[in-house]
């Protein structure tokens, strides 16, 4: 299994507009998609801003390259997204699951 982490950052005066996209859009297109496992999004105070982190779980990296293409350390940044955050990240990291309890 693989983890997918990207960031984004909101500013306080509009921390719940990033978490209702990441609802009503991205989870549902998520889940269609093969080899997509599930997601998590959890957010902190960071100075004068909210940071989001999201943690995606796939089968492997041919089902990251399905959904993200062939540069699959770009990040996958939708309009809404874009209109909910302040500043993102361009580009992810991904991890291999070595043990899982």
């Amino acid at each position: 299994m693989i983890i997918r982490e990207w960031r984004g950052r909101a500013s306080p005066s509009n921390t719940d507009a990033y978490p209702a996209h990441f609802r009503s859009h991205v989870v549902p297109e998520l889940q269609a998609l093969p080899g997509f496992i599930g997601a998590h999004l959890s957010r902190r105070a960071l100075g004068d801003r909210t940071e989001f982190v999201v943690l995606t779980r796939w089968r492997d990296m041919d089902a990251i390259r399905a959904f993200a293409g062939d540069t699959p350390d770009k990040a996958v940044v939708e309009p809404g997204a874009v209109a909910a955050l302040i500043e993102f990240d361009d580009f992810v990291e991904h991890y291999e699951v070595v043990e899982e309890t």
